[in-house]
């Protein structure tokens, strides 16, 4: 392998990406033309565009805005313009997709679109809510014309309607306005599903920058028509990013069924609640204290760099609802495109959804895991099998036999020491993509670098390394996992850093370290040690428009001998994805 990167952008180490030129929290109504850019003939190639990921057949989205599942069908409603595949002020409206399995999807007519004063310039993220008795309804941020950002009900026409094609705005819209003292009222945006409170009344909560803190502003009613802000917020902190998309539901520790929020929460539950911040969505564990109606972190961390994250890649604005069919919590978010706009406009499509994500809390009840939904699994095909393997330093095994654009492997590896594991700086905490870009897969180590090596041209000129690194802190031990993308392209414009996150994991007891990787052309997603971390990633290597061809391999560039007790992998079939014409 080799540290050097391939391309001019390649080399950034950087939490903030500097391209695409796509802005997360427009704060000014500064139209983004809808052009036509020069043609960029390797961009436009299909076999960039993903094969069982969600997306629209054309044009932009980006948030996750509502999910419900409702008289047996899944809706996905999400932030979408109808024009171009560009975000762009003014056009976004809401997309709708409906699917019996989260894996296959018919795309429906645009449930809103901005029309009245009060979402004239926008209908903004928002979330749906089950009522009691079954009544589906969905808040959402309108955006006026002189930027303020209100929220604006909206009712189904039909509720017999399984497919729910049709909406109405309510005729009451704005249901809340931005009235609070010191509110930044173009900074007011994404409410949350309703869920029961103490005094059984619907909650609700709204991001919102105020002049010196930011919060999920809080706000109650009887009939989820009327609003009244409680004079407290359920959590703020002085962060100096907005918080976007909130998130608030309850978990039970070491249980992976979800919980309804609409009903009450049994006893020993703990919430989380989970903010896009900063580019990357974060979250706390804590409790929802009943008595002050707020929401009480179990750890005051001052410095959100060392908050947990959702996803450690290219994913934000997810959103989660309680699966009533099987009993769980599902989580997905938005992964935007890693090349420029100017491909976005070629190639007529921009962003995709990630693979939907069982989402529970861990038994020491400090930690979310995700896995991916069990009903991605129909999917797989020519199913490929190693037992017993052992990579010694420098060990590359190639695996052969799956398509290796389109796969689903997982691997499990074992450590046959842990005394050569190296020492922990918990420094590296602040800026685990820092720690990935000096500790690449080149860089022998005591334990690891190990992981896996995918859409690798022959030459090596283009690859992506998912691995690990064991560390040794004063009682535990610490793995590092990286998602490397510096050699992805050597194209010259997408954006290809290093991303990464730290685990903590009991080698004492286990001595196994699983990943599993779902590679799906441009999207990878990775699920390390069970799911305690995850990262997305987006890539658009040569290989894959030139040649159509790549090679995936098993690595080990430790010292310390590493053994592959299971490696199983599979090719995945493409899902049927708002396909035109149904």
């Amino acid at each position: 392998f080799s540290n050097s990167s391939s391309n001019g952008s390649g080399g950034r180490c950087s939490l903030c990406p500097q391209s695409p030129e796509v802005s997360f929290c427009p704060l000014s109504p500064e139209v983004s033309p809808c052009s036509q850019s020069p043609e960029v003939p390797y961009i436009v190639s299909t076999t960039y565009r993903t094969a069982y990921h969600f997306q629209p057949p054309r044009n932009w989205i980006n948030d996750i805005s509502g999910l419900m599942y409702y008289k047996g069908i899944y809706h996905n409603f999400y932030q979408y313009n109808p024009h171009c595949a560009l975000w762009c002020w003014g056009d976004i409206a809401w997309g709708h997709s409906v699917s019996t399995d989260l894996v296959n999807w018919i795309q429906l007519e645009p449930v809103i679109e901005p029309d009245n004063p009060s979402d004239i310039d926008g209908c903004w993220t928002g979330s749906a809510t089950i009522l009691s008795g079954g009544q589906p309804v969905i808040l959402y941020t309108g955006v006026s014309r002189d930027n303020c950002q209100v929220q604006n009900l909206l009712f189904p026409k039909n509720p017999s309607d399984p497919y729910l094609r049709e909406w109405t705005k309510a005729g009451n819209n704005p249901v809340i306005q931005p009235v609070v003292p010191g509110l930044n009222r173009s900074c007011f945006r994404d409410p949350t599903t309703g869920w029961i409170g103490p005094d059984g009344l619907w909650r609700i909560a709204v991001g919102a920058q105020l002049y010196s803190y930011n919060a999920a502003l809080l706000y109650k009613s009887e009939d989820f028509l009327s609003w009244t802000r409680v004079d407290h917020p359920l959590y703020s902190h002085n962060l100096s990013n907005m918080w976007e998309c909130p998130d608030f539901f309850a978990v039970l520790p070491g249980n992976n069924s979800g919980l309804d929020m609409s009903v009450s929460i049994p006893r020993g539950a703990k919430h989380a609640l989970k903010m896009s911040v900063g580019y990357f969505d974060k979250y706390l564990i804590g409790v929802y204290d009943l008595k002050r109606d707020a929401f009480v972190p179990d750890t005051i961390v001052d410095d959100c760099r060392l908050w947990l994250r959702i996803d450690y890649g290219d994913f934000y604005a997810s959103k989660s609802f309680f699966d009533s069919k099987k009993g769980r919590r599902i989580i997905w978010g938005w992964s935007q495109e890693a090349d420029c706009r100017s491909d976005d406009v070629a190639k007529g499509w921009a962003g995709i959804h990630t693979i939907p994500r069982t989402i529970w809390l861990d038994s020491d009840g400090k930690q979310l895991l995700q896995w991916p939904v069990d009903e991605i699994e129909s999917l797989r095909t020519n199913e490929i099998n190693h037992q017993g393997l052992e990579l010694n330093k420098g060990d590359m095994f190639e695996i052969n036999g799956v398509d290796t654009f389109q796969a689903d492997v997982e691997i499990y590896f074992e450590l046959t020491s842990i005394n050569a594991a190296e020492p922990f700086d918990p420094s590296w905490l602040l800026d685990p993509e820092k720690h990935c870009c000096e500790a690449g897969a080149s860089v022998h180590g005591g334990i690891g670098p190990f992981g896996l090596v995918i859409l690798a041209s022959n030459n090596m000129d283009e690859h992506t390394v998912v691995h690990f690194r064991v560390y040794k802190s004063q009682q535990k031990y610490m793995i590092l996992m990286c998602s490397d993308l510096r050699r992805s392209s050597i194209r010259p414009s997408p954006y290809t850093p290093a991303y990464g996150g730290f685990f903590e994991l009991d080698l004492a007891k286990e001595r196994k370290i699983s990943l599993r990787t779902l590679i799906d052309r441009s999207a990878v997603e990775s699920f390390g040690g069970g799911g305690r971390v995850c990262i997305t990633s987006r890539v658009y290597p040569a290989v894959l428009a030139d040649v159509g061809r790549a090679h995936m391999y098993a690595f080990n560039n430790g010292s310390a001998t590493v053994r592959v007790p299971q490696l199983s992998a599979w090719t995945m079939r493409n899902a049927h994805v708002n396909v035109e014409n149904g």
